[in-house]
Formats: structure tokens, sequence, C-alpha cells
């Protein structure tokens, strides 16, 4: 059964994406493993520091992955902030499935992308993590960062674990979304605002 979302009325929370990388462009599956950014994902990220410069962004915090790691550190370095790593950041484990295309996966694991399709928020990628999973790690991550006092927090992570921060962030209908790398949400007590433009 899916968690019910929590409200944080307290924080004005930012979430951004990391820029775009050499696997997004050839459509593989990151997941844990990395890979860098293209100079458009640099561009990005540099978009994103002059949106948010505006934005009275008390802290910087991170995923350890190195792809979001470093365009939170070029949207800090902006800031004038320092960049803080949070382990429970990373994106969805996608175990077995991470690094393949989806001819790969349709070849090794025949039927199981409808599966998923079934109930998203259950599956559980090969030896890797779910969605369910990967809400816990964002209920943990909000909690962290409401003890620290911060008012107006931004985070850098990745598309599916950011869903998860959004659906703890009081926002139902998380699970479709989709944030593209040049977008940073604004998220206060479940009411989302979408900063940038995609494409």
């Amino acid at each position: 059964m899916a968690r019910r979302p929590s409200i944080r009325p307290r924080l004005t929370t930012y979430l951004a994406r990391h820029g775009q990388t050499e696997w997004n462009v050839a459509g593989r599956r990151q997941g844990r493993l990395d890979s860098p950014l293209t100079p458009a994902g640099v561009e990005q990220a540099n978009r994103n520091s002059r949106l948010l410069s505006g934005e009275g962004i008390d802290a910087v915090f991170t995923s350890p992955l190195g792809r979001a790691h470093r365009t939170a550190t070029i949207i800090a370095r902006e800031l004038s902030l320092a960049v803080q790593v949070i382990d429970d950041l990373a994106e969805i484990d996608h175990g077995l499935w991470s690094g393949l295309g989806t001819t790969e996966i349709d070849a090794r694991w025949p039927g199981q992308r409808a599966v998923r399709e079934q109930d998203k928020y259950a599956f559980r990628f090969p030896q890797g993590e779910s969605y369910a999973d990967g809400e816990v790690r964002a209920g943990r991550v909000l909690a962290e960062i409401e003890q620290l006092g911060v008012r107006r927090p931004l985070l850098v992570s990745h598309e599916m674990i950011g869903r998860m921060l959004l659906r703890q962030l009081g926002v139902p209908e998380a699970l479709d979304t989709r944030q593209p790398s040049d977008v940073v949400y604004r998220v206060r007590a479940g009411v989302v605002e979408r900063l940038g433009s995609s494409g």
C-alpha cells in the first residue's frame, strides 16, 4: 500500500534534478551508476543557478552521486553556499537494470516492464529498490533537513527519488510527474510551482 504523503508547511523546498548526462542522451538507466554531465547539462545547471539567485535559498543539499553533486556545486557557487551531501538523496537503485537500455532490459527480462507499469510504486528493480523503498529515504531526508532549522532548502537529486520527495511534500500526483533538468520545483504546503521552462 502506498504511504500517505506528508506536508511540511514550515519549509519552502526547492527540488532540482541533475543536468543532462551522457547516459541520458544514450537512453541508459543510471540508478546508482553514474555518467558525466554533457555540456548541455552544465549549461542547465548554470541556468538554474541564475534562476535561483533571488529565491533566498539558505542551504544546498545533494545526492552523493557525481552527476547531482557537480550540478549542486555549480548552483551553490552562484548562491555563495556550501554543498551538503545526504546519502539518502541518491537515486532509486535500478539494480540489475542499471546501465542498460530498454532493448537490453526487454531481452533479459521479457514482460517485466509491463509488469512494472501495473504498479510502479511497489515494483522493485531486480536486486534494486522500489519507489516505496525510495519514499522511506525521502521521508528521512526531509525530517533531517527540518531538524537543521533551514527555511528554504534546495535539494539536488534525481527524477525518481525527486518524485518521492514530492510525495512526502504532499503532492499526490508526484508519481506521474516529470522533472526536466532545466526546471526547478518550488514546493510549499503541497503546492508546486515550476521555475524555468523546458525546451
